[in-house]
């Protein structure tokens, strides 16, 4: 039974899909993440965007802990009432609509999102039978949705290989939990400013625990 760790909303129990559709990342590997997006410092005020959301469990884990606005996609019909019943937990608990589920395929929500639309934070936890090059597909379509100092967070098997980044993606740091594996990465950036370089040596600095 999974639930909400920290935040506004900390300790509610999340509905979970039932069978097993679903893949719902555990407690102990979401603690783990969001304790490091909190070494990041990316998840305070964020835009939100949870693809193959499942439960939504890690999108609705980001509005309890301060986002500003969360974006759930998922295209099973069960799985996304799951997901509507776990944004409503949220939602009134902040006292606004700060949860959002759209009932779509990953690929069609990315192609019809407004080209101005940008995310801060990016989970993307897709079924294993998703192949390598349909996962690459999907990570280029999102890159032009990507904000400044945008994290994108991948969640596969640990027998999977590293995603195939798009040019303009870059991992940062992975982290292995027993069968699972996350990935991190970020837009590509250009030299510039030297307030700009220290930045970016603060997060690698902060993933530098990261290779196994």
């Amino acid at each position: 039974m999974s639930r909400i760790i920290a935040g506004a909303a900390g300790g509610t129990t999340l509905v979970s899909v039932p069978g097993s559709l679903t893949r719902p990342t555990t407690d102990r590997v979401k603690e783990a993440l969001f304790s490091r997006l909190d070494a990041f410092e990316v998840i305070a005020d964020a835009r939100v965007l949870d693809l193959y959301a499942g439960s939504g469990s890690l999108g609705v884990e980001s509005a309890s802990r301060g986002a500003e606005s969360v974006d759930l996609v998922e295209s099973d019909g069960k799985a996304s009432e799951v997901c509507q019943r776990n944004a409503d937990l949220v939602n009134t608990v902040a006292r606004r609509k700060m949860v959002s589920v759209h009932r779509s395929k990953v690929e069609s929500f990315l192609e019809r999102t407004q080209a101005a639309v940008r995310w801060d934070l990016v989970f993307l936890d897709p079924p294993y039978p998703l192949d390598e090059p349909a996962l690459a597909g999907v990570l280029a379509k999102l890159l032009p949705h990507l904000a400044e100092g945008a994290v994108v967070v991948v969640e596969r098997s640990s027998r999977t290989p590293e995603p195939s980044w798009p040019e303009g993606m870059e991992r940062f740091a992975e982290r292995k939990y027993g069968e699972t594996k996350l990935w991190f990465a970020e837009p590509g950036v250009e030299e510039g400013p030297a307030d700009d370089l220290l930045a970016d040596e603060s997060r690698d600095a902060g993933a530098a625990d990261d290779a196994d």
